[in-house]
């Protein structure tokens, strides 16, 4: 089981200076605060830095002595391993990506690239003291290099990019009045793909619900599974990739919606109100008899969701 290093240490009581000073010393370890005066670090991590600190504590008068910690269950690890959840510092770092790319287009060139630099650099930190990296830093990865492309798509003089996105941008035209088909039972992602296409993109479409992609009627527009035409693309799961395939991304209310789905399909940066949808749309799992009949309580759902975010968006 994993072993973590456990920094005990008592500090002067009137010395405010040392105080701040360790404080951020710790801050900058990425050490998780198991109470006032511990804390932990994974045994794999930079010891020095917490030696360090143990060091300065001594010299100020204070206590100060470095323990083993073994979490002696699974139930232990796991509390231990919250202490290093990076997902929110995540979630405000995508917000200061998305305000940035925002404003390209009146920064010019020069101070759009200074932002960018200074956002790469808060990655690299946090990266630095994400001791348990999954899907959230995935996203920010993604935001980064989306807001970069797009840097490069203003300001690059046409040069090629390092990197060409797999997603391309579609005419609407040949997805009118087709059927759509996607796995049976379907639930958060596919639920809300398919609202999506029937509210803005194929408004008289119609869905077939398979149990393998092998079932998938020959004309029919395939989504949300293995080999499907709309499916999970790198780090966006199937609704993000039709937002950005039929360019509905500038849509803030659909970009909530987005983030909520994409939270609730595979975890990363948690989102307002994705749990308060989770719970709706499982209610509406319990009522529904058919497939059919849970997409239909399931268009309300995205519908009042939807006004909602859009009422917000225009106060």
């Amino acid at each position: 089981m994993e072993a973590y290093s456990a920094l005990v240490l008592s500090l002067p009581t009137r010395n405010s200076t040392l105080r701040m000073r360790l404080w951020r010393a710790l801050k900058d370890t990425g050490c998780g605060v198991l109470r006032d005066g511990v804390y932990a670090l994974p045994r794999d991590a930079d010891a020095s830095a917490l030696a360090k600190v143990e060091s300065d504590v001594r010299a100020s008068g204070g206590f100060a002595m470095t323990l083993e910690l073994k979490p002696r269950s699974a139930d232990q690890l796991l509390d231990i391993r919250r202490l290093f959840d990076r997902s929110v510092d995540y979630g405000a770092l995508v917000t200061r990506i998305a305000e940035t790319k925002a404003s390209l287009p009146r920064l010019g060139a020069r101070r759009a690239q200074t932002a960018i630099r200074r956002l790469e650099r808060a990655m690299e930190k946090l990266s630095r003291i994400d001791f348990f990296p999954g899907e959230a830093k995935q996203q920010t990865s993604a935001a980064l290099g989306d807001l970069k492309a797009a840097y490069q798509e203003m300001h690059g003089g046409g040069e090629p990019r390092f990197s060409q996105r797999a997603l391309r941008k579609v005419s609407d035209g040949r997805y009118r009045k087709r059927v759509w088909a996607t796995r049976k039972a379907p639930w958060v992602d596919r639920l809300a793909s398919a609202w999506l296409i029937k509210r803005f993109i194929d408004r008289e479409a119609s869905f077939a619900w398979i149990a393998r992609p092998s079932e998938c009627p020959k004309k029919a527009v395939g989504f949300d599974f293995d080999g499907a035409e709309f499916t999970h693309v790198k780090n966006r799961v199937t609704f993000e990739v039709l937002l950005a395939t039929f360019d509905l991304e500038k849509d803030a209310a659909l970009a909530k919606i987005g983030a909520a789905v994409h939270f609730l399909d595979v975890g990363g940066i948690p989102a307002a109100d994705a749990k308060a949808l989770e719970a709706m749309l499982k209610g509406a799992k319990e009522k529904a008899r058919s497939d059919d009949a849970l997409l239909a309580e399931a268009m309300r759902i995205f519908d009042l969701l939807y006004s909602g975010y859009s009422t917000s968006s225009r106060s």
